[in-house]
């Protein structure tokens, strides 16, 4: 096949999708995994919410809320190597239902704790026991996601992939908000959290047996640094996801939500579920745009473009004392995070072989939980030093800061053209 008739039939790959918005949701076992991930996100949303409602309410500590972050990533981080190891290794469907159960548990755990008024300690160990169970859950979750499609629908289904997590923050935080509100406490909210999971395993129980391409290497420290060692060597992922690290890790102000709805913006648990639910309507707004557009041309410009917009709108929140002008800011920040998501995600699976993905999204998932849990103890600790409001300003210039230095340090990134060309 000629130069030529390999660019026409990407070209044409590339219209088919753009064509039909829906192509990844069309297939099976892709709905059903689609419909599991919404439930089981909708269940960590609705936790989220009433742990940190019902954390401050209890201490009125910032470093309590950033303690809740922190206990949830520090088993991601330690477990990171030996989970991807095991999701190359192990039926990745069986992973995923093993740790469901494990993340309901852990929600009926919290509710005991909760109808106890039992100490925060016990609360941190259902966490840390949630944190274990990602852990194993992302690899095998993200690895198993992309057999479950063709390769030519890898950015439909990122997209997709994306916007069930912000539909389930969507749904979360209001669902919480008002079960807060309602009840009176956060005892049934964790119930609730904990039946969601539960339907979450009815749905990927449903999914067909994959055929995996399972690696064969004994478990070894060249086997368990394979995936680390991956994304070293490809400079644009490592790029890709160090941005979104940082960006995340300074520029995220969620776990600070309680205390600016309770403390600056003087709202209550209903409007704190919106605070809660805003990025999440922005990255649905922006999924909706980008399954609907053209393939983009110059993801790498997009990709910086849109972090800067993260910081400067994560600044303007920090300095708002005006529920909605904080409301918009969040929704924005919502819909240009997802930009890079999805840039981010398609780039490392089209580039990602088959007998790597678990370790590969190890790595990744480590990335990831390190920006939102370990950045949710950053601004925990950093507001607790300087304030809510110092803090999240500083970090808006901080994840502006950041981009700069990742423009600077690998070049290429603000290069990347049309992901589909790089299959």
């Amino acid at each position: 096949m000629s130069s030529s008739d390999r660019q026409l039939k990407k070209h044409l790959k590339a219209s088919a999708v753009k064509q039909d918005a829906f192509a990844a949701l069309r297939i099976r076992d892709y709905r059903l995994f689609i419909i599991g991930r919404i439930l089981l996100f909708t269940g960590f949303q609705i936790r989220n919410i009433a742990v940190g409602w019902e954390l401050y309410d209890r201490t009125g500590s910032a470093m309590v809320l950033g303690g809740v972050g922190l206990v949830q990533v520090v088993p991601i981080i330690a477990l990171t190597l030996i989970a991807g190891h095991v999701a190359d290794k192990c039926d990745r469907k069986r992973i995923m239902m093993i740790t469901v159960l494990l993340s309901c548990l852990s929600s009926l755990g919290l509710a005991v704790a909760s109808y106890t008024q039992a100490p925060i300690s016990l609360v941190y160990a259902c966490l840390l026991l949630t944190g274990a169970a990602r852990a194993f859950n992302k690899p095998a979750s993200d690895s198993l996601l992309w057999q479950l499609i063709p390769s030519s629908l890898f950015t439909n289904a990122a997209t997709w992939n994306s916007s069930s997590f912000q539909l389930a923050s969507v749904m979360g935080p209001a669902l919480g908000g008002y079960a807060i509100a309602s009840l009176g406490s956060a005892s049934g909210v964790y119930l609730l959290a904990a039946f969601a999971a539960f339907l979450s395993f009815v749905s990927v129980a449903t999914i067909k047996d994959q055929p995996t391409i399972r690696s064969k290497e004994p478990i070894s420290i060249k086997a368990l640094s394979a995936g680390a060692k991956f994304v070293w060597q490809n400079q644009l992922i490592l790029a890709a996801i160090t941005l979104d690290l940082f960006a995340v890790l300074f520029g995220g102000a969620t776990a600070l939500l309680p205390i600016f709805a309770k403390d600056i913006l003087r709202v209550g648990p209903i409007e704190l579920g919106y605070l809660q639910a805003a990025p999440s309507i922005g990255a649905l707004i922006m999924a909706v745009i980008l399954v609907h557009s053209p393939p983009l041309r110059k993801a790498g410009k997009a990709l910086l473009l849109s972090v800067i917009g993260f910081g400067v709108v994560t600044i303007i929140f920090g300095l708002s004392r005006w529920f909605w002008l904080s409301l918009l800011m969040l929704t924005l920040s919502g819909a240009l995070d997802n930009i890079s998501v999805v840039i981010r995600q398609t780039l490392v699976q089209i580039r990602t072989p088959d007998y790597l993905r678990g370790r590969v999204a190890a790595i990744n998932g480590v990335f990831v939980s390190a920006s939102n849990e370990l950045g949710g103890f950053e601004s925990g600790l950093a507001a607790a030093l300087f304030g809510p409001v110092l803090a999240v300003v500083g970090g808006g210039v901080g994840t502006i800061l950041v981009v700069i230095a990742v423009a600077s340090i690998w070049s290429g990134i603000g290069k990347l053209g049309a992901l589909h060309e790089y299959e």
